[in-house]
């Protein structure tokens, strides 16, 4: 566990596979209620060549533990400075990881679940020059966070959404409505909906791997996903 001029803890994996001075590199931020830990398992399933972050929620989570990165109301609306401090805790985290690890800036992933994602699309939707793409599970852009989103300064940057058609908790709507305010923006974009509840499964986990993996390495990856 560690810190990097932040107040926020995270796990670091270094690449199984690199000749690289800098890596190809994933952040992950988990959901509600979870912490570093959640996430990590999954990185033995991603491209070994890839560094992972997988990063704390700033606040406690005060029913059955672990962290949150802000509360909602009955209305899925961010309470507004406990989610402006959480994303300015995250850019200002996402900044000192560029400055002190070895990172290849121009491979630099998101990887969030449930609220993690929320948070992911919110770094990316307004610093669209520091990521190479999102891996979004869950979740939904938190439109009325008041953040300014760029959505005609995505060019070149990439999302991978993937949504359960049975989540009981972030219904498929959102997720449909997450795909029409990307299909309205100049991202490159994946959307796919999965026979799944509030989850990441083996299946959409597949799909995401490969994604990356052809985003990271042009040409290798499978042109299915």
């Amino acid at each position: 566990m560690k810190t990097v001029g932040t107040t926020l803890f995270h796990r670091l994996l270094l690449p199984e596979r690199s000749s690289s001075a800098q890596h190809p590199t994933v952040i992950m931020l988990h959901g509600r209620g979870a912490d570093e830990e959640d996430l990590f398992g999954l990185a033995p399933m991603l491209d070994e060549q890839l560094m992972v972050i997988s990063v704390r929620a700033p606040f406690p989570f005060d029913y059955g533990g672990g962290f949150t990165w802000y509360e909602i109301d009955q209305a899925n609306t961010p309470e507004p400075k406990m989610f402006l401090s959480s994303y300015e805790l995250l850019t200002q985290f996402v900044r000192d990881v560029l400055a002190h690890y070895p990172v290849d800036p121009n491979n630099l992933f998101l990887l969030g679940f449930s609220m993690g994602t929320m948070m992911a699309f919110s770094l990316a939707l307004t610093e669209p020059g520091l990521f190479r793409g999102v891996i979004a599970n869950s979740g939904y852009v938190p439109e009325k966070s008041g953040l300014n989103f760029k959505w005609n300064q995505l060019s070149g940057v990439h999302f991978f959404i993937a949504h359960g058609m049975f989540d009981p908790v972030i219904p498929i709507a959102f997720g449909k409505r997450t795909r029409d305010l990307f299909s309205a923006s100049n991202a490159s974009w994946t959307y796919k909906e999965y026979p799944m509840a509030h989850e990441i499964s083996q299946e959409s986990l597949s799909d995401a791997s490969v994604w990356l993996k052809r985003i990271i390495d042009p040409g290798k990856g499978a042109s299915s996903v």
